[in-house]
């Protein structure tokens, strides 16, 4: 840095002055006003004295101020130059008077001024402060007005600025707003790949709003991105497949997808074929995205996506694990496709993955897809439980280091099975139910309402042998189905929630039925009696804060939503500095176990009213002698 600035400074030194000979000075000693001789002399003292400096204000942000200002090339040149420089080793949160001076460089009418702007103000905006200050400032303009420019240097500067620029997400608006899509999406189709590569990261920052992915959509971005999936470029592939697997992320996103690119399945399962983790690992989290509708469900199994999944699910690599874990789950929704996943060779390496107990988010993604398994009543099940399904069920449920949301993802797996005319069978007779019944209280509430779920299910089938096992389970010391459900009704804790529903319906299914001794064991219980008179008075009117999951009613009288649908957003955000992209990623994921919500008031009005037809069922039976 020292080298460019200094030297050139140098011919406009007190000593050359002295020089009638010296033609550097002779020529441009009339080019140079006061101010600009002094800040050259300025700033020709600091690099002699010290090369440790502070550009970025006082004495040197004043030279370099002046220079920026002038009227002669070179010394514009010189102080952009200068910033360009010093930005590469020092970046900082600058100040406005800092920025100001490279936005006008940014205007010049010098294109190798305006190059060396744009790079200082690339290599600033991966500074959190100084992205919105160079927005506020409307160095968005220029940037684009620099994007269509038919010079590669500046096409490669001004696209890495936006693309710093819109990882920040109170610019990503004004970034939209400014034209910068539709110059973006053609520079993303450019043969330098140092431009094709930072116009598809500023692309991928810009899909992590729902909006802006509208935008995109009407601005040809879609068909751009699908090219760029067969890019030389790895990273700007996984930019690409980064966007399509946010856009995919809504419905219309998806239908654009649909309805524009038929090709989109086999262009992503023959690089997902290719082995680059880090982008196998974004390819089927993009499939799985797309695996949300139900048209690409079936479309992904028809192009022989399974083949391309199992080698991802057997991998040593967790990333490549986890990605393909989730594309499964989504899969399986579709009930045609649990056949498929079966033969395929899935199930022996799902199971073995339930008990995965450092990594709770694998095994929800592959206890959901289980799950989904058992909601589909249209197949056979036997394989399932042949294949030891509910006995690694039990062993991961009972494991004392399984995670909280782990156990939930199970108890919510077993209300399930519960419904399925296959399997709740096996679930009684190989003592489920006391497993359940221990997990009503287990102080996770969504846990605890899914075990309900599950014993509320069971209950409600009306068989012979769900009663037997159920009342053997009644009065247990401690961990007893009669003190649980008691606990339940009475402890403020469950007030208003989808639990307290559940245990009332627990009850009043047990007085439905055709068993007179299970009538009285509840009729002339006092104390669940009483609880159920004192639920039953309550105001419907609930507090305001959460006091736990409030959940719709389930078949019959609860509804129950068997498949759960994923979706998976990439964080990941484009960085450029130096012309160079890199990029972060997280990996997040939301392993829903809800079914429809309601609002406290709401389920405390059916908890009443459950509560009301207890006590009329209760009034029924005869009293004791």
């Amino acid at each position: 840095m020292g080298t460019s600035i200094s030297t050139f400074c140098h011919c406009y030194s007190d000593d050359d002055s002295k020089s009638e000979s010296n033609d550097c000075s002779q020529e441009r000693r009339a080019l140079l006003a006061s101010q600009e001789r002094q800040a050259v002399a300025s700033l020709v003292k600091l690099f002699e004295n010290d090369t440790r400096i502070n550009f970025y204000e006082g004495e040197p942000l004043k030279s370099l101020t002046i220079l920026a200002h002038s009227d002669v090339h070179h010394l514009q040149l010189s102080a952009a130059t200068a910033f360009s420089e010093i930005s590469e080793y020092d970046v900082r949160p600058i100040s406005r008077e800092a920025l100001e001076p490279m936005l006008y460089l940014l205007q010049s009418a010098y294109t190798d001024v305006q190059h060396c702007a744009s790079a200082a103000l690339g290599n600033l905006a991966g500074v959190e402060e100084n992205k919105r200050l160079i927005v506020g400032m409307g160095g968005v303009k220029y940037l684009v007005h620099q994007m269509l420019s038919p010079s590669t240097e500046a096409q490669i500067n001004s696209v890495g600025c936006i693309t710093n620029l819109a990882a920040d997400e109170d610019n990503k608006l004004a970034i939209a707003k400014s034209g910068a899509l539709i110059p973006l999406t053609r520079l993303a189709r450019s043969a330098d790949l140092r431009v094709q590569r930072n116009a598809t990261g500023a692309l991928l920052n810009m899909t992590h709003r729902a909006d802006l992915r509208v935008m995109l959509m009407e601005a040809g971005s879609v068909a751009v991105l699908v090219e760029l999936l067969e890019s030389k470029d790895e990273d700007t592939q996984y930019y690409a497949v980064t966007a399509l697997s946010n856009i995919a992320v809504d419905d219309s996103g998806r239908d654009v997808l649909w309805s524009t690119q038929p090709a989109l399945i086999s262009i992503l399962l023959q690089a997902l074929r290719k082995p680059k983790i880090k982008l196998q690992s974004q390819i089927a989290l993009t499939l799985r995205n797309l695996a949300s509708d139900e048209r690409y469900q079936a479309a992904i199994v028809a192009h022989g996506g399974l083949d391309s999944l199992l080698p991802l699910l057997t991998s040593s690599y967790t990333l490549l694990i986890m990605s393909a874990a989730a594309c499964l789950r989504n899969l399986s929704i579709h009930p045609d496709n649990e056949a498929p996943i079966v033969r395929a060779g899935f199930l022996p390496e799902l199971l073995d993955l339930v008990l995965q107990m450092d990594e709770p988010e694998l095994q929800c993604h592959v206890i959901s897809t289980l799950r989904n398994f058992g909601a589909n009543n249209g197949s056979d099940k036997q394989a399932l439980i042949d294949a030891g399904l509910l006995d690694r069920i039990r062993m991961a449920v009972e494991d004392k280091r399984v995670h909280p949301t782990v156990r939930c993802e199970l108890a919510a797996a077993l209300s399930v099975f519960a419904l399925n005319d296959q399997l709740w069978r096996p679930i009684v007779e190989l003592g489920f139910c006391e497993l359940l019944v221990r997990l009503m209280r287990c102080r996770h509430m969504e846990t605890e309402y899914n075990a309900c779920l599950a014993i509320g299910t069971l209950v409600g089938k009306n068989l012979p042998e769900v009663y037997e096992e159920l009342m053997r389970l009644w009065q247990k010391p401690g961990t007893g189905l009669r003190i649980q459900l008691a606990q339940i009704l009475t402890l403020a804790e469950y007030a208003g929630t989808g639990v307290r529903s559940v245990a009332i319906w627990i009850i009043m299914a047990f007085m439905n039925s055709s068993r007179s001794d299970l009538q009285k064991r509840i009729a002339y219980d006092t104390q669940l009696v009483r609880a159920v008179e004192e639920i039953s008075k309550v105001r419907t009117t609930m507090p305001s804060e959460n006091t736990g999951p409030s959940w719709g009613f389930l078949p019959g009288i609860f509804g129950n939503k068997g498949k759960d649908v994923d979706f998976y957003e990439g964080t990941s955000s484009a960085m450029t500095l130096n012309n160079n992209s890199g990029s972060s990623s997280r990996s997040s994921s939301s392993n829903s176990t809800a079914v429809d919500g309601g609002g406290p008031d709401n389920e405390a009005q059916r908890t009443q009213s459950l509560a009301l037809q207890v006590l009329s069922l209760v009034k029924d039976v005869p009293s004791t002698c």
